[in-house]
């Protein structure tokens, strides 16, 4: 006689599954978010650019934010983000050494 299955576990093992595989997602964006610069942004402006993103409807504006990604996943323009707040080493600051504000 087959046992019989127990369909409770298995739906708990697939929500599981599934909550492990947003929560990756999540993290991974927020990686990726780094990973670009674009966390120096304030989340105001981050999500208004990827609104605008998602609501463009230029196709070749698309083709070349795709372009733009690829490229930097295969790490063809994959260089840090300069930043206002970093300086090459050993470089004097442009105000003549006054403290950031």
């Amino acid at each position: 006689m087959r046992k019989p299955r127990d369909f409770d576990s298995e739906l708990k093992a697939l929500a599981d599954k599934a909550k492990a595989i947003k929560e990756r997602r999540v993290r991974q964006l927020g990686e990726l978010v780094a990973a670009t610069g674009a966390d120096v942004l304030d989340a105001d402006m981050l999500a208004g650019a990827l609104l605008g993103a998602v609501a463009s409807k230029d196709a070749a504006t698309k083709e070349g934010w795709r372009k733009a990604g690829a490229a930097f996943f295969q790490g063809k323009a994959h260089q840090p983000v300069p930043r206002p707040e970093q300086r090459p080493e050993g470089s004097l600051p442009l105000d003549g050494g006054a403290a950031p504000r």
